[in-house]
């Protein structure tokens, strides 16, 4: 793929079996593209626009998305590790089988969003909007959700020992009873066996 360049716009394209490095661009947009066992390094694409994209078995791991907007797009089996997506509006978007441990949703904001059967330990969600956002079978031990309302979030299948998470930003969120007692020491209680 050729060296991407600010505020570049593609359209209808599908970029598949490639290694890209060292990518340095803000602005660009995608709009109806698949991207199949792509794997980006070293790069920063900032604010990049993604509407109506595929990720099919893509490494993503370690980049920086910040200030990004993503519209109808789904991530397929992506690995995600450390991925950056501060600041990011994420609208009508879905992960599904995606190791996204570490990744950073800092101050982001979901609308109409999915993670279904990811890993997502160490994420942090720290200050998001998460409106309409679902968590299935999803791995979120020690994800840092400080700041970000839960209240009808349904955590209740998701597997962890413990979130980062204010107590007044529990209210209302949805947990198995095994999940009762890691929140408990937010309570200042001892639960005895």
């Amino acid at each position: 793929m050729e060296t991407l360049r600010p505020k570049d716009d593609y359209r209808l394209v599908s970029v598949r079996d490639i290694f890209i490095e060292q990518q340095e661009a803000s602005k660009v947009s995608f709009e109806k593209a698949v991207f199949t066992n792509v794997t980006v390094t070293e790069s920063t694409l900032e604010g990049i626009e993604l509407t109506d994209v595929l990720f099919d078995k893509c490494d993503l791991s370690n980049i920086y998305l910040n200030d990004s907007f993503l519209h109808r797009v789904e991530f397929r089996h992506c690995k995600l590790i450390g991925t950056d997506w501060t600041r990011s509006r994420l609208q009508h978007v879905r992960f599904e089988g995606c190791v996204g441990d570490y990744s950073a949703f800092r101050f982001a904001s979901f609308k109409h969003a999915a993670f279904g059967d990811c890993s997502l330990l160490g994420a942090h969600f720290f200050h998001s909007v998460l409106q309409h956002t679902f968590f299935t079978s999803c791995r979120i031990d020690k994800a840092n959700m400080t700041g970000t309302k839960l209240e009808g979030i349904d955590l209740s299948d998701c597997e962890f020992d413990g979130l980062l998470v204010d107590i007044e930003d529990l209210r209302g969120c949805i947990v198995s009873p095994q999940h009762v007692s890691s929140f408990a020491a937010l309570l200042g209680l001892i639960v005895k066996p």
